[in-house]
């Protein structure tokens, strides 16, 4: 919960970069801004997105380890490919 809290900070942060980079027309604020926000909103869905597998795995163990398997024939398949 805390990392979340962190991550909508950094966005915060990132988004009143952007917007000062906008307001005193320095394109490389307004950069650096958009590149925190945006990093920050990618790392909370990605840990979003982390929490909920988690859950269905947790619901549905057979489901996860055929998902598991699945990929890793996957995998193997396209490594041994020549």
């Amino acid at each position: 919960m805390f990392n979340q809290a962190q991550d909508k900070v950094k966005e915060a942060a990132g988004a009143a970069q952007e917007a000062f980079g906008d307001a005193t027309n320095s394109p490389d604020h307004s950069a650096k801004g958009a590149a925190k926000k945006y990093a920050s909103q990618a790392s909370y869905a990605a840990k979003d997105a982390v929490a909920t597998v988690g859950d269905q795995v947790k619901d549905n163990p057979y489901a996860g380890v055929a998902v598991a398997g699945a990929v890793g024939i996957l995998i193997g398949y396209l490594i041994g490919r020549k």
